[in-house]
């Protein structure tokens, strides 16, 4: 396919670009930052026209897209003004959504959050693992944001029935040079608590995006994309029952099993996550001593 992705430069959209590349899709990478090329050109998501413009050709380099791939946005609460958070993460989606409609494309895939699930659970999630089952619970401007791109994608995918949204509450993304943290979160469990212990792999989350653009279906749906299992040494049941011991597990836990659960993902889109910081580590050598 030809894939426009946002926001390819950054952490999650490097893994993506190259992912797709790999997999034979003819990529362009649309961001305000990056390196220059032939494969990302410079715009502005808060500017419709830019985005349809772009989305509808460019020159010679290419001349529509069949799927779009929307991780462009301030990535994480905190880093810029509440205000400016609202700004320009829900305008850059509407612009994104509507200029693919406007061009007649039918397959969006795009970053929400693992936020939307109640982070950083100050208030006891409902059950443990948790899912998308139940409401969603933004505590911040930015998951308030992903609440409402997830709405606003429910009310467009029902316009447009043939239309395909496909929502990835992704986990903290990771790149493997992160993993050589991991063992510190040992000392506290209250540590990584706010997002139960869980991170994704980038390149499991790019995994996520390839297998959501194959197995997505037209109308909404909403997949936690996590890594297998948890950031910590210790066993899942054994956090879930020290940090959260008024909640219910509601199943037999995995030695390290995700508290993210992953299962819809597993079932519906096939995504299987291959990577985790215990191989990183694993594969180290220490060096013998004469």
């Amino acid at each position: 396919m030809r894939i426009a992705v946002t926001g390819g430069s950054g952490k999650l959209g490097k893994s993506v670009v190259r992912r797709l590349s790999a997999d034979g899709h003819e990529v362009m990478n649309l961001d305000r930052a990056g390196l220059k090329g032939r494969g990302t050109v410079t715009v502005d998501l808060r500017n419709y026209g830019q985005i349809v413009d772009v989305i509808l050709g460019l020159d010679d380099r290419h001349h529509g897209f069949d799927a779009i791939v929307h991780l462009g946005a301030i990535p994480a609460p905190g880093l810029v003004p509440d205000a400016a958070t609202f700004e320009n993460n829900m305008l850059s989606t509407y612009n994104v959504f509507q200029a693919a409609r406007r061009a007649g494309i039918k397959k969006i895939v795009y970053a929400s959050s693992e936020t939307v699930l109640g982070l950083p659970f100050d208030v006891d999630p409902p059950y443990i693992p948790v899912d998308e089952e139940y409401p969603a619970r933004p505590e911040s401007t930015y998951s308030l944001v992903k609440h409402l791109e997830e709405q606003m994608a429910i009310e467009l995918t029902r316009w447009d029935p043939p239309l395909s949204i496909v929502a990835l509450r992704f986990s903290n993304v990771m790149d493997p040079e992160d993993y050589e943290a991991f063992p510190s979160f040992d000392a506290d469990a209250k540590l990584r608590k706010w997002n139960l212990w869980a991170y994704i792999d980038g390149r499991d989350g790019a995994q996520a995006v390839a297998r959501a653009l194959e197995n997505g279906k037209p109308g909404f749906e909403a997949f936690i994309i996590a890594a297998a299992d948890s950031v910590m040494s210790r066993s899942s049941a054994s956090l879930a029952a020290e940090v959260f011991p008024e909640v219910n597990v509601t199943k037999d836990l995995g030695e390290h099993e995700t508290l993210l659960s992953i299962d819809k993902a597993k079932r519906l889109l096939g995504f299987s996550p291959e990577h985790s910081w215990r191989d990183y580590h694993s594969n180290r050598t220490t060096p013998t001593e004469d």
